[in-house]
């Protein structure tokens, strides 16, 4: 029987993860907010769903959008920079109930390495590490991952990404021209989005649940040193850093990741 999976949240990894998916042999079933969205979802054929989470409760198809799936994904970022009031886990709660109420088996969470706390020692993050992190968003991210791994009605692999990136969607373009950029002497945690949508697939072929991984790209210049470069070989103009304050970050290690699901990361800063 062919396999199914529910992807809430297919934007800008969300999409191309539903393609890759379609092309792996998995029928997909993906969410958007935008009902201009639903047509690019079926042109690449994902059965699209108009699906909105609120801390109120959930609104759109939400009961035949998770039916009959064998795997959900969620995807969804918790968007407290554009709303710091927002309660994102309340959000979740109301999907975590509906995945319930549908039996479904697997559960995959898109979360991130802001979970832990920068450092100013710079310390190495590595499978045994716990959350510690006290920013809002990574308070209400541990919550939700928390929340997943709690639920007995399903299995959860927490993936948490470092920061994303592709040719047309890089950090560096925003910080070109910036000045007194904090924290110039903090590793960098990065990861090309085609690494993530390649990871995702291969926790899904392999059926690896109850795992929580860190995922970055095993090298981390720092962001002076590797900002500077990269602006300057894509010709964009220098950004300059606060060398005044001492720096604060960490280390995100992958190895784990890359030892469970024998995996080599194909795309390099």
């Amino acid at each position: 029987m062919e396999t199914q999976i529910s992807i809430i949240g297919c934007g800008w990894l969300g999409l191309p993860l539903a393609k890759t998916l379609i092309s792996h042999g998995y029928k997909v079933k993906g969410s958007t907010t935008s009902k201009d969205k639903l047509n690019l979802l079926a042109q690449v054929g994902v059965d699209g769903f108009l699906i909105r989470l609120d801390s109120e409760g959930l609104t759109g198809n939400y009961t035949e959008f998770l039916s009959g799936s064998d795997i959900v994904i969620i995807n969804v970022p918790p968007g407290l920079r554009k709303d710091p009031s927002k309660n994102h886990v309340a959000e979740l709660q109301h999907f975590i109930l509906a995945i319930e109420a549908q039996n479904i088996p697997n559960v995959l969470y898109v979360s991130s390495t802001s979970v832990f706390k920068d450092d100013p020692h710079f310390p190495i993050i590595d499978r045994n590490t716990r959350p510690n992190g006290i920013s809002n968003s990574a308070k209400q991210l541990i919550a939700i991952e928390n929340m997943l791994q709690d639920h007995k009605s399903f299995n959860t692999t927490i993936i948490r990404f470092g920061g994303l990136f592709d040719a047309q969607r890089h950090p560096a373009h925003y910080l070109s021209g910036r000045q007194h950029i904090s924290n110039p002497e903090a590793p960098i945690n990065l990861i090309h989005k085609n690494d993530c949508m390649a990871i995702i697939a291969s926790v899904v072929k392999n059926d690896l649940w109850n795992l929580s991984l860190n995922a970055v790209f095993p090298q981390h210049p720092s962001k002076k040193e590797y900002y500077s470069a990269y602006c300057k070989t894509h010709d964009l103009e220098l950004p300059t850093f606060n060398l005044s304050e001492k720096s604060i970050g960490k280390i995100i290690d992958s190895s784990e990741l890359e030892r469970l699901l024998n995996y080599n990361f194909e795309h390099g800063l």
